[in-house]
């Protein structure tokens, strides 16, 4: 069995890609602010409790995470006008910009890693993650 080394090799990798992302990010962005930004970009205004799925967090946390967000004017809080007790998060132009150079920071990083082996061995290691993580 390769487990031993997998876990190993697997740990590697995840801390150096959120190291090197949290790095890139500051101070403006973090990598966890970078996942709202990117799911309000695709869903559209959302509300708090519409997040936690994607944060894997609790609801407090995200309470907290927003606030943040908030304050640093990436998104904004809007009352529902029908019914007050409900807030819809939206993307601001400046969450939006983050978001963008976000994800490119994202991407120049992977590229950069997957440059290392060929393509189709990029396109075997992709295949072979999606069995792991049981996506298709």
């Amino acid at each position: 069995m390769h487990t031993e080394e997998f876990g190993k090799l697997l740990g590697k990798i995840v801390k150096d890609y959120q190291n090197h992302l949290e790095e890139e990010l500051a101070p403006t962005l973090t990598t966890s602010q970078l996942s709202v930004l990117e799911v309000l970009e695709q869903n559209g205004q959302l509300k708090p409790s519409d997040l936690i799925p994607f944060l894997a967090t609790t609801p407090a946390a995200v309470t907290m995470l927003l606030d943040r967000m908030e304050k640093a004017e990436l998104i904004r809080r809007d009352r529902d006008e029908e019914d007050r007790r409900i807030v819809w998060i939206s993307i601001t132009e400046k969450g939006k910009a983050e978001a963008d150079r976000g994800i490119s920071i994202r991407h120049a990083y992977l590229d950069g890693v997957l440059s290392r082996i060929s393509t189709h061995n990029q396109q075997l290691l992709v295949y072979l993650m999606g069995k792991i993580s049981g996506i298709k």
